[in-house]
């Protein structure tokens, strides 16, 4: 590292002002501060908040969270590979099958969108903004693994310049660019992102495959009324099921929320309200019944473990960006996360996941909640003032 550090000081003169490379000066800053702390400091004098945490190391850390929920899927990918073919294989066959189908899916989120923002960098001239370090691995978890490539980058390239750029950048969008992202695909390429076909490697253009095998996802299954074929509690919460990349392991996600709830990175409240948001219309439902709709009648717990709940909830709704930013409004801003993913999945058969669509619209309703709760608790104060005067 210091043989780096040295190479970086020799150049960086070419490119400060009168250099050779001024104008390429400010991506210059944004790969050195990639690698490197910057070396400013507040001044000595005067009362300043220190911290060791910035932007960069926040979003380090919500990368390592989401580790585990990569793995998983790069295992679960080769396994339902190898069970669609009605093969044998080690792990080891499985893991690397999927870490060949995924890998390729994270470089080209990241080429396409950090790409667009090292663009964006040169046209404002400012330093590259770490938000996408973050946003390229998630999407190539929430999407099916055989999605084209080339739609993955469209997608980056859309949420980048349409999600992040038109405000501002980063801290200034309005909604979730990776979430922005998928609902381009689910709406510009509907194909290639649902059916029972496009969750499993290969199962789209499979020319041998095992007598019997379906492709379909536990909530197809259930908005189809086939609660025959739905798996166990333990496959759910395993992950062993169907799904896009990251979502299918509950368990998996589980950890990655230990991380972020242990460094203070993410809200256990919007964690803890999309939860109970969820199981108290599942349980409404459940209690009201309905023979002629399955998802009524499915156990509202079943719900936590579906879909994209889990991962939305601990890497989506808590986004710090697009989220409520009030302690008040966390709690409001998840529960109502949870109750219309509920809503949409029982009420809505044509769209059985729900959790997308119920987080790009909380994202908009985000600051509409906290401007209540803070006008709510200036009355509050006002009217206590007015009865003190008294």
């Amino acid at each position: 590292m210091k043989a780096i550090r040295k190479y970086i000081d020799k150049i960086k003169p070419n490119f400060e002002k009168g250099g050779k490379y001024e104008k390429w000066k400010s991506t210059f800053d944004s790969f050195e501060t990639f690698l490197y702390v910057l070396g400013d400091t507040a001044p000595s004098k005067g009362a300043h908040i220190r911290d060791a945490m910035d932007l960069k190391r926040t979003m380090s850390i919500v990368v390592l969270a989401l580790i585990p929920a990569l793995l998983f899927g790069m295992w679960n990918v080769g396994h339902f590979h190898y069970l669609m073919l009605g093969e044998q294989a080690t792990f080891m066959q499985e893991f690397l099958h999927g870490a060949i189908r995924v890998l390729p899916l994270i470089v080209v989120s990241y080429a396409a969108g950090l790409g667009t923002e090292f663009l964006f960098v040169y046209i404002k001239g400012h330093e590259i903004e770490e938000g996408f370090l973050v946003s390229g691995m998630l999407v190539p978890l929430i999407v099916p693994v055989d999605v084209p490539l080339w739609m993955v980058a469209l997608a980056n390239i859309f949420a980048v310049i349409i999600g992040k750029e038109v405000f501002g950048g980063t801290g200034m969008n309005i909604v979730n660019p990776a979430l922005l992202s998928r609902a381009f695909l689910f709406f510009a390429y509907p194909a290639q992102m649902s059916g029972d076909k496009v969750w499993v490697s290969g199962l789209g253009g499979a020319e041998k495959m095992a007598d019997g095998f379906s492709g379909a996802t536990p909530l197809a299954n259930a908005a189809a009324g086939n609660m025959q074929a739905m798996p166990t509690v333990w496959d759910m919460f395993i992950g062993t099921i169907p799904g896009s990349v990251g979502e299918t392991s509950t368990l998996a996600i589980l950890i990655g929320a230990a991380i972020l709830l242990y460094t203070g990175v993410a809200s256990w409240k919007i964690m803890a309200a999309t939860v109970v948001g969820a199981l108290s219309l599942g349980l409404l439902f459940n209690a009201v019944g309905s023979e002629s709709n399955a998802f009524m009648q499915m156990p509202a717990y079943q719900h936590l473990l579906l879909g994209g709940f889990a991962f939305g909830t601990v890497f989506m709704a808590t986004d710090p960006v697009t989220a409520a930013q009030t302690e008040r409004g966390k709690w409001i801003y998840g529960f109502l996360i949870g109750v219309i993913v509920v809503l949409i999945r029982v009420l809505n058969p044509a769209y059985p996941e729900g959790m997308m669509l119920a987080i790009l619209l909380m994202n908009v309703f985000a600051p509409l909640i906290d401007y209540y709760v803070v006008k709510g608790n200036i009355n509050k104060r006002l009217k206590r003032a007015k009865v003190q005067t008294k």
